[in-house]
């Protein structure tokens, strides 16, 4: 039974799978080897809570038991010491992620499963990295945590049935949906995704339409609730090129490649909503929307 949970990362995507799995009543330890960014998750944390109380989406009570049940490390060893399920959210970075799985592999408990939120690097490659291949699974929460419903988990080679039993269990009692998908570049939702954000960013590069133009005829046209350069916006070009890369390099063909403007964009520092500009300009306290280019 999965009861005690370590999240390896504090940024973005770790704090807010801490969030969701200290809401459901697990016991979490948030590790980092930054004592800074694990004191700016919980208080993020903390504020996220507060606007769901003032949303009445929790209550004050939950609030006050996210922040009990929630604790943090600085070392690896500490963090995962008593771990069912490590989930691993460090930077989308090859090198660094197996490094963290052969820590992984050799300070969690043995009957540990050790997740990764990785949204494209094989699963397959991290497993074997450990010598608990069976026990390795992919965990791709989307952002933001707390509010996204989907978990995409991803079988590697040799991830072994019951293990893929019991995470698609614990993201239902995290009410969240699960959907199974198997190890191949980008998974099934940047797969899909980031090539029609790659060619929105054509689009632009080559002068078909504008920002503003590209983001309505996909928001009105096709019903997504944001578009596409809006959205690389928000999950980060560097991240939207760091995909593109690992689905070039998968599946040896060109039509993956990035688009000389998203890479140019990355090489400049704009990098969406973190860095505060983008393919539009994000002001602090506003939510105009104002295009960069």
């Amino acid at each position: 039974m999965i009861k005690n949970i370590a999240v390896i990362g504090a940024g973005t995507m770790g704090n807010g799978i801490a969030q969701v799995f200290a809401q459901y009543h697990f016991n979490v330890t948030l590790t980092d080897i930054n004592e800074a960014a694990l004191g700016k998750a919980v208080q993020t944390i903390s504020q996220n809570a507060d606007r769901q109380v003032s949303k009445g989406i929790i209550t004050q009570a939950t609030k006050d038991r996210i922040l009990l049940t929630l604790h943090t490390a600085t070392a690896m060893e500490a963090g995962v010491a008593n771990a069912d399920l490590v989930i691993e959210a460090a930077t989308e970075n090859k090198s660094i992620k197996l490094e963290i799985f052969k820590q992984l592999d050799a300070l969690a408990p043995p009957a540990a499963i050790l997740a990764s939120n990785t949204s494209s690097i094989s699963i397959t490659a991290l497993a074997a990295a450990t010598k608990r291949p069976g026990k390795v699974i992919g965990m791709h929460f989307m952002n933001p945590v707390p509010v996204m419903k989907l978990v995409e988990v991803i079988n590697g080679y040799a991830t072994a049935p019951e293990v893929t039993n019991e995470v698609v269990a614990v993201s239902r009692e995290l009410q969240k949906v699960p959907c199974i998908v198997n190890d191949y570049p980008g998974f099934v939702a940047n797969r899909v995704l980031m090539p029609m954000i790659n060619e929105a960013v054509h689009s632009l590069y080559e002068g078909v339409a504008g920002v503003e133009e590209i983001d309505t005829i996909m928001k009105l046209g096709m019903a997504h609730p944001m578009g596409p350069l809006q959205l690389a916006d928000f999950i980060g070009l560097d991240v939207c090129l760091s995909i593109l890369k690992v689905l070039q390099e998968g599946f040896g063909n060109p039509k993956y490649a990035p688009c000389p403007l998203l890479v140019n964009m990355v090489a400049a520092g704009k990098l969406g909503v973190k860095s505060g500009e983008g393919f539009y300009k994000y002001t602090a306290g506003s939510k105009e929307l104002v295009p960069a280019l």
